[in-house]
């Protein structure tokens, strides 16, 4: 099989024109994934078409074109455009209800929807890597958003990345409401909570907060 993405967590593996593996490389059971996934395919969320669940192993469709943060990073959609993006993701996800929640306030959430995540095909953006989905209060997906943003726009290197993600931050912010106090300290204690962060990520956590909490407030 021909690999053709990596991440923290999974590689992506080509079968085909038509379809993608995506495998966990610690292990795990992908069938809650999926489940999510076609629930959300049939409410009419862009959502990528799950063929097959085995254990570690997922079956998708493969999706085209480039994701937003590549055509950030190019320049082809600009900080405006990706908040627009994004925003219109978060309300159209927490537009629907949840599916075990007992709170009829609760939505599912994906807690890592961020441009790297949303791929851009010829449908229209499609969100990827559900992997962290789970039900709660909407703003706790907001907040997560954000301080993912926040933290990328901290990181020493590639300065092209940091400035992309800074400009997001903003714009995104500008247009979602803002997370409450209790949203944002719980995905702050699920990202120091996470095995995939480095020690200079866990490092820059509390200066990330400070930039969702001004952007909130400006």
């Amino acid at each position: 099989m021909e690999l053709i993405a990596s991440g923290r967590e999974a590689d992506v593996y080509a079968l085909g024109r038509d379809r993608v593996l995506r495998r966990y490389r610690h292990g795990g059971d992908t069938a809650p994934e999926a489940e999510l996934m076609s629930y959300l395919a049939a409410s009419g969320y862009p959502a990528p078409t799950v063929y097959d669940a085995d254990g570690p192993d997922l079956v998708m469709e493969r999706l085209d074109g480039p994701t937003l943060l590549t055509a950030a990073l190019s320049g082809t959609a600009d900080p405006d455009r990706v908040a627009a993006v994004i925003a219109d993701l978060h309300d159209r996800l927490h537009a629907l209800p949840a599916r075990t929640a007992a709170d009829p306030a609760d939505r599912i959430l994906h807690l890592d929807l961020h441009p790297d995540n949303v791929m851009l095909t010829a449908r229209g953006p499609v969100v990827i890597d559900w992997r962290n989905a789970t039900e709660g209060p909407p703003d706790r997906d907001v907040a997560m958003t954000l301080l993912i943003l926040a933290q990328v726009s901290l990181w020493p290197v590639e300065p092209a990345l940091t400035k992309a993600a800074a400009e997001a931050l903003a714009a995104i912010g500008a247009l979602l409401p803002p997370p409450s106090t209790a949203a944002l300290a719980w995905v702050l204690a699920m990202r120091r909570g996470n095995p995939t962060m480095t020690a200079a990520e866990l490092a820059q956590l509390d200066q990330a907060s400070a930039l969702v909490r001004h952007e909130s407030a400006a």
